[in-house]
């Protein structure tokens, strides 16, 4: 197999429900897209499985939304990894893929040979909803702790969404014989089926971090502890599934749970970034402000972080004064 063959079940999402325990879930396999996100930065080893691991949290959870726009996750810490980011666009159109993208910002000489969480450090783990125009924005937070990316977004859930939520990953750099070396990663989530809509904003939070076996007793309690302890049996490779399709490993771990899978949601590296959204972000700016980011070539540049693009563009055409001038 080269490095140009795509696994049938790379990139993609696959939804599924535990009948018998009234789970629902979610497995994903990501491939390309980490290609996509990687490729445009020269991370070091930590920082990248950092990102790959916020990657397939993303997908993930965007999966699990009815979502009309974008899902975002985001780590603000005051360690060696100050930020990373990561959105999740839904899908424009029936059987059109989902885009995720990613990037982390860093300072290199603060990074240790510790394990990659212990390089973010005092801070917080945000999800954000926007559905478009029209609507308000969601978001919430919770602290940076637990251990790893995914035991944050398991305490966000419990706290903020009151959802026993489990999250098992696995992610990391693929060596199979005859395939270049590239990230993989691969996870399930599961979810006890809320008993009212997600995402409803809580002010509860203050306090003790709630975690999901606060939130389920008796029968339920039963099902969660049940399917949890099945799920512990999973192997990392079984996760990153090179030659286990996802079908196959919902059955050998859920079979007695009844598993119902439905269809899979295909997910790709993609960006938004354009010139006409870059002069939209400099139009807060005033033309002294346009002045000091001319260069010396009489030119205003722009990256962006997230695929590397570069823009360049005439200081006469952006900024506040511009727009003003446009519109007179």
């Amino acid at each position: 197999m080269s490095l140009g063959t795509k696994i049938a079940w790379d990139d993609t999402v696959l939804p599924f429900q535990l009948d018998v325990s009234d789970m629902r879930g979610r497995v994903a396999r990501l491939d390309g897209v980490l290609d996509g996100i990687l490729k445009q930065h020269d991370y070091p080893e930590k920082v990248e499985a950092l990102v790959a691991e916020m990657a397939l949290l993303t997908a993930l959870i965007g999966q699990t939304v009815s979502l009309r726009w974008k899902l975002s996750l985001q780590v603000q810490s005051k360690g060696a990894v100050r930020m990373i980011a990561t959105d999740y666009y839904a899908p424009q159109a029936d059987g059109e893929p989902a885009r995720v993208r990613a990037y982390a910002s860093f300072d290199r000489d603060r990074l240790t040979d510790s394990a990659p969480f212990d390089q973010v450090g005092e801070g917080y783990f945000a999800i954000m909803i926007d559905q478009g125009e029209g609507t308000q924005p969601y978001q919430g937070i919770t602290p940076l702790a637990g251990g790893s990316l995914s035991a944050c977004a398991e305490a966000y859930f419990a706290q903020s969404e009151q959802l026993p939520t489990r999250f098992s990953l696995s992610f990391g750099k693929s060596t199979e014989p005859g395939v270049g070396e590239h990230w993989r990663a691969g996870g399930i989530m599961l979810q006890h089926m809320p008993k009212a809509s997600p995402f409803v904003a809580s002010n509860e939070g203050e306090g003790e971090i709630l975690s999901a076996e606060d939130l389920v007793d008796g029968a339920e309690g039963e099902n969660w502890g049940r399917v949890n302890i099945l799920l512990n049996t999973v192997e990392d490779l079984e996760l990153i599934g090179p030659s286990i399709a996802p079908t196959d490993l919902l059955v050998r771990l859920f079979h007695e749970e009844q598993p119902r899978v439905y269809d899979a949601q295909s997910v790709q590296f993609g960006c938004t970034c354009s010139e006409d959204r870059v002069r939209q972000s400099l139009s807060i700016y005033s033309a002294k402000d346009i002045e000091k980011m001319t260069t010396p070539e009489g030119q205003v540049t722009a990256d962006c972080q997230f695929c590397g693009s570069h823009y360049v563009l005439d200081p006469t055409t952006v900024g506040f004064d511009a727009e003003d001038s446009e519109g007179a």
